[in-house]
């Protein structure tokens, strides 16, 4: 299989509960602090368990991924990092300028991750009062001047949020194909719009097999009028273990551990936002451990308190695997996995379950890749 598996950097904190991802107003106070010592710990296990790359988020509750990246940067040997950014916090010519250091400074150990944003109130205390379908026209012309700026060509930009003139060009003498690729996620349908236009590999969260189906062949369609072939890839946490009984005894495990004051208050807090894609992962969860269970394994637990990627596959390590391999043949290309402690996880999620996957053929697709 040609799949690519990834794995995350818990920089807001790790511990053995389900933890907030890029906050830390009213979320559980981790007993494992982000230091560098222990983000380098879990980065080398990633890198021993055979992950491609470490995904570092973004937000008001995480140190700047750049800084935290950059410092990782000599713990590890091959593993590449998939830095979170945020338009409009930063001129694009910038950003271009700082990916094209990191990926020469690291022999092209990057990739860049565009969160457009879906949390007014922390957009707002940035100092970004843009609304939801302005801050997708302004990750779209950021995304423009970055691949411009890349290009290898000085260039001029005439848009509603940037402006350029005699914009310099980066790429130096190396090829296009060196440039850092681009990861972007987003469902509504000015994101999915954006995607088409510049996203090497456009991310979805999990939720059940027709509706991942439905947002790759939307996607795909999209991206193919702009005669554009990205990957896909899948943000999923996982809870696998050596039996069923066993990793659903952890999820029951994890479950007991979110009081109902901090669920109530990431529930409040969720449906203050304005993404698209949080509203569905609320729309996955309520009831008990195994009420949770939204589809074969797929678990929407880990969205009463955690923000973002709000699901998790349970079962032992075989059944994980099968279900991962029943996404592959949806047409995702890449995974970007998780769970808690992410140090420990990584070895076992490495170790169980992605020798699984890559031994597996590919099912047969339902309909075109």
């Amino acid at each position: 299989m040609s799949s690519r598996f990834h794995w995350f950097l818990p920089t807001s904190g790790d511990g053995h509960q389900v933890g907030a991802a890029t906050t830390t107003v009213g979320a559980l106070t981790h007993p494992r602090p982000a230091t560098l010592g222990y983000l380098a710990q879990i980065a080398a296990a990633a890198e021993q368990a055979g992950f491609d790359a470490v995904l570092t988020p973004v937000g008001a509750g995480c140190p700047d991924p750049w800084i935290v990246c950059s410092a990782l940067l000599e713990r590890t040997r091959t593993l590449r990092f998939l830095v979170a950014l945020r338009p409009g916090f930063v001129l694009p010519t910038l950003a271009a300028q700082q990916a094209r250091t990191f990926a020469e400074l690291s022999g092209g150990r990057l990739a860049v991750n565009i969160v457009t944003g879906g949390d007014p109130h922390e957009q707002r205390a940035y100092g970004d009062f843009l609304g939801h379908t302005d801050r997708y026209a302004r990750t779209g012309e950021f995304l423009d001047v970055l691949r411009r700026s890349w290009a290898g060509e000085p260039f001029g930009f005439a848009g509603t949020h940037y402006r350029v003139e005699d914009g310099l060009a980066t790429a130096g003498s190396r090829p296009a194909s060196a440039d850092p690729p681009v990861y972007f996620g987003g469902a509504s349908p000015a994101a999915e719009d954006v995607a088409a236009r510049f996203a090497d590999v456009y991310l979805l969260w999990g939720e059940p097999g027709p509706a991942v189906a439905e947002r790759v062949a939307r996607v795909r369609a999209k991206a193919h009028a702009h005669g554009r072939a990205p990957r896909f890839g899948l943000r999923l946490h996982v809870i696998a273990r050596d039996t069923p009984e066993a990793a659903w005894a952890e999820a029951h495990r994890l479950l007991d551990g979110m009081d109902p004051t901090r669920i109530a208050a990431a529930q409040a807090r969720f449906a203050a936002m304005e993404s698209v894609g949080q509203a569905r992962m609320a729309a996955l969860h309520g009831g008990a451990a195994r009420d949770l269970e939204i589809a074969p394994n797929l678990w929407a637990g880990i969205g009463l308190v955690r923000e973002g990627a709000g699901t998790a596959l349970v079962g032992s390590h075989e059944q994980v695997a099968e279900r991962l391999t029943e996404y592959a043949a949806l047409g995702i290309d890449e995974f970007i996995l998780s769970g808690w402690p992410h140090l420990e996880e990584a070895y076992r999620v490495g170790e169980h379950v992605v020798p699984l996957v890559t031994a597996r053929p590919l099912p047969a697709p339902s309909g075109t890749r």
